[in-house]
């Protein structure tokens, strides 16, 4: 994990459970060390409200019945390397407090990307999704915790990224998104049980009914469920993660003015050079490829900026001094 990340040790199950008193059911001894099953939808989210409520002091957090419930140390780990992305940008000084403003990309319900950057760096965040109950969770948490420095923006167009989100004369120093990657429900579904055999689980009948009673959500019929939920927008789209994401490259162009950075999380190694190819027709200045390791997985994202190294440094004299 990145050397700041909190969470690159062992969880302190005690402090978390003092935290959460409603995580306590769900500790158990495994290899003479405590921990949870990561497979039980309720465990992972009570994990995350302990860390929520006991690391980043909220007071309030709460997803709706079978929305994704991100895990909290690999969405850490991604704040960390932007902000040393723009460490960098700003000649490896730290821009001062309250100085960069965020846009999350399809935030879904659970704010978590903005919530981390506010509360590890002081960033204001824009947080944006097509779904109007993602939008109306994040307003409760927003206003259940005074989170003073995050506001909400509704996506009416499915076909747009930054159009009707990023207002006129806006600037945004560093974009982020993490992309539906599968194709379709077929293709979420054998994620999904490749998932539950890498936690040793199953995938039996039993369980699927189990865990469909338990998240109450009826809009999906696949053969497994994920542990960390998600709605069909959140998981999968019309040509997977590639045609997501270069959809994405093409539509910054539009606002290459005011955005300092743009960057995504892409989910699959083989779809680097496909978008890597895009960057380039997009006339994108300069791309970067960050990757990322929490434990056995390793994951990545891509950044990119149409601002050459001296328009960069002007943008961070006049934003982040």
């Amino acid at each position: 994990m990145h050397p700041r990340n909190r969470y690159k040790k062992d969880y302190n199950f005690d402090v978390l459970a003092a935290a959460n008193p409603n995580l306590k059911p769900f500790v158990k001894v495994s290899r003479e060390k405590h921990t949870i099953d990561f497979s039980d939808a309720k465990a992972v989210i009570e994990l995350n409200k302990a860390m929520l409520y006991c690391d980043y002091q909220l007071k309030h957090w709460s997803l709706p019945a079978g929305y994704l419930c991100p895990p909290i140390p690999g969405r850490l780990d991604y704040i960390h390397h932007l902000a040393d992305l723009l460490f960098n940008t700003n000649n490896n000084r730290k821009p001062k407090a309250g100085s960069v403003k965020a846009l999350d990309l399809g935030t879904g319900a659970s704010l978590v990307y903005p919530i981390l950057g506010n509360r590890e760096y002081d960033w204001h965040f824009i947080s944006s999704d097509i779904d109007p109950v993602s939008i109306k969770n994040c307003q409760a948490i927003i206003d259940g915790n005074r989170l003073e420095n995050i506001e909400t923006r509704q996506q009416d167009n499915a076909k747009n990224y930054f159009n009707n989100i990023i207002q006129k004369h806006e600037l945004i120093d560093i974009t982020l998104c993490n992309p539906p990657f599968h194709s379709s429900q077929q293709d979420a579904d054998k994620g999904t049980s490749r998932k539950w055999q890498n936690l040793n689980k199953s995938a039996t009948r039993s369980a699927d009914e189990k865990l469909a009673k338990d998240s109450n959500n009826r809009q999906r019929s696949s053969a497994v469920k994920l542990n960390f939920g998600g709605q069909n927008a959140e998981l999968f789209c019309d040509g997977g993660e590639v045609t997501f994401v270069r959809r994405m490259i093409n539509e910054s162009k539009y606002f290459q003015q005011q955005v300092l950075w743009f960057s995504c999380l892409i989910s699959k190694k083989e779809n680097l050079k496909p978008l890597k190819q895009t960057l380039k027709k997009a006339g994108v200045t300069i791309s970067k490829t960050v990757t990322m390791a929490q434990g056995n997985k390793t994951s990545r994202f891509i950044a990119w900026t149409f601002k050459t190294p001296e328009q960069q440094r002007d943008w961070s004299k006049q934003r982040f001094s």
